[in-house]
């Protein structure tokens, strides 16, 4: 299998991919903040990540499907592409599931009390601050 130009689209389009589901866990958690505003944030997170897990899983699981089709059924000019989408479409959906969250609590974001959302970094982690 060669890398070309249709490789390259399908690695974009799984970008592009990953990225709506990272968003679309991440707004599952600021509604989630809203509602359960005395909720520990990892709770929360969980919590919010297993209200997403179903559509996740079941986008993930139906577009898998065309593409095997396309996989198996589409011939030699597609294969590259199909290839490609077929282990991003694995590598998004587990970066949504579970990367992108722990990285949320690694950079140490912590709850606004002001607007109910995520206030950005805790204080004892920005220098220079009191």
């Amino acid at each position: 299998m060669e890398f070309n130009l249709q490789s390259i689209a399908a690695l974009l389009t799984i970008v592009g991919y990953s990225m709506n589901d990272t968003v679309i866990v991440f707004d599952r958690v600021r509604e989630n903040l809203r509602k359960y505003k005395k909720m520990p944030l990892t709770e929360l997170i969980d919590l919010s990540i297993n209200q997403t897990l179903s559509r996740t899983v079941m986008t993930s699981g139906t577009t898998l499907l065309a593409l095997l089709a396309l996989f198996i059924f589409g011939g030699e000019v597609i294969c590259g592409f199909t290839f490609a989408m077929i282990f991003g479409i694995f590598i998004g959906t587990y970066s949504s599931i579970f990367i992108a969250a722990p990285v949320l609590l690694a950079v140490g974001v912590t709850r606004d009390a002001t607007t109910g959302g995520l206030g950005g970094v805790s204080k004892e982690k920005v220098p220079g601050k009191a």
